[in-house]
């Protein structure tokens, strides 16, 4: 059983996925629609009705799925509802909680897309530099980047903040970003972090002759973000880490929209895996790690990879990814970063499911290398040569060692 009709201009909508054994869906439809916007309407007055039409929801679609011999729990329907863009502002807490917040406590129910309208995007800027911005910056245009992480930074001083940067961006990484849970600390303060770590760059550009990005992590008080974001910038960041998920989604937007904040920003997923791994509740990864990290003005999106030791679905990720980059989207692309487990022998899928429009992000497979963390970051170079060389990466290691030693480790991955 189908319905649908065109939502029409100046409404936004949501699509949600409601399982039940015996709702009648249709009927559930409208009562989402009513409920969550002018909160009743079969006992109004024809004046009154008049008076509240422009704000009453509408049912754009219910596509009810009943398979025959289906399990207890397993009948669904997907239900699409237009939102009147006059019933809220111009900002995504508006928008998630018309759409979603009380009816996420309505039983099981996922929210799996939201489809702002022009009027509501006019609002945003997105991203202000994107993927071909950060490509523009590294002077990479030509291959998937290469991003590394800081592991065991907790109790670590400035020397050896320091040395474990230099030996990352030795490998030849494009990025380095701070570990997400590094905050403002009386060994690493912020300042000083961000200057021992462009130190340690500079230094490591007169060798490998690249440019990189440092994601110094962005933490405190919401009203000090702005403010700890000049701090980190003027002390010579060129790339901000965000818990956007933490914080908002509006944090982000507002560090997107302030000018005097001209530095990438990465999105880090921390507390992703309570909202979107269920299939019943929650709000679907590609919308919530996607679009509206896009929206709010990510330039880079972070989220578990298919393959590692924090896997999403395949076809989540691709999604995700097609969210960062949907070109029908107003604003700037942005690039996709699949993390967690990553190693040098996991390249070609990355490759083969991304394309050149990813990130390919290491932490351990990058530090665990045998030979250190600047022979981790080079197995990784070597294994994205190779593929875009065409050539097996067991072959191309007989002529590179990093890549050989990487593979004895933790092999190669063909499927």
């Amino acid at each position: 059983m189908s319905t649908s009709k065109p939502a029409a201009p100046g409404y936004s909508t949501a699509t949600y996925r409601l399982f039940d054994d015996k709702a009648d869906f249709a009927k559930k439809a409208e009562g989402i629609a009513v409920g969550l916007t002018v909160g009743s309407w079969t006992e109004l007055p024809q004046v009154a009705k008049q008076r509240m039409e422009p704000y009453l929801g509408q049912v754009v679609s219910v596509q009810a799925h009943e398979p025959e011999n289906a399990a207890p729990g397993e009948r669904y329907a997907d239900i699409t509802i237009a939102y009147p863009d006059l019933n809220f502002s111009r900002d995504i807490p508006a928008l998630l909680v018309t759409t979603f917040g009380k009816l996420s406590m309505d039983g099981r129910i996922k929210l799996l897309d939201l489809n702002p309208s022009s009027a509501f995007l006019e609002a945003f800027s997105g991203p202000k530099f994107g993927m071909q911005g950060v490509r523009e910056k590294l002077g990479v245009t030509d291959r998937p980047l290469l991003m590394s992480i800081f592991k065991s930074v907790i109790g670590y001083d400035l020397p050896n903040l320091h040395e474990q940067f230099l030996q990352q961006a030795l490998g030849g990484v494009d990025l380095i970003k701070d570990d997400e849970i590094l905050f403002e600390n009386p060994l690493t303060p912020l300042e000083r972090r961000v200057e021992t770590c462009v130190d340690a760059a500079r230094e490591a550009e007169k060798v490998t002759g690249q440019k990189l990005i440092y994601f110094t992590n962005l933490t405190g008080p919401t009203s000090k973000l702005r403010e700890n974001a000049r701090r980190a910038i003027d002390a010579g960041a060129n790339g901000l880490l965000f818990n956007v998920l933490a914080y908002g989604h509006d944090a982000l937007t507002e560090l997107a929209n302030d000018s005097s904040i001209n530095v990438p920003i990465a999105a880090h997923p921390a507390l992703a895996g309570a909202y979107y791994p269920s299939p019943y509740h929650g709000i679907a990864a590609p919308l919530l790690l996607g679009k509206l990290v896009r929206i709010a003005g990510a330039d880079l999106s972070l989220f578990p990879s298919p393959y590692g030791s924090v896997v999403m679905p395949k076809e989540e990720n691709l999604a995700v990814q097609a969210n960062l980059l949907d070109p029908s989207l107003p604003l700037k692309a942005a690039f996709p970063v699949p993390s967690a487990g990553i190693h040098p022998g996991l390249v070609p899928l990355i490759m083969r499911d991304f394309g050149e429009a990813v990130v390919v992000n290491a932490g351990g497979g990058v530090h665990g290398h045998a030979q250190g963390a600047a022979a981790g970051g080079r197995a990784f170079r070597q294994a994205i040569d190779a593929v875009q060389a065409g050539v097996g990466l067991s072959e191309y290691a007989n002529d590179h060692e990093e890549l050989r030693l990487a593979i004895e480790r933790w092999g190669v991955r063909e499927a």
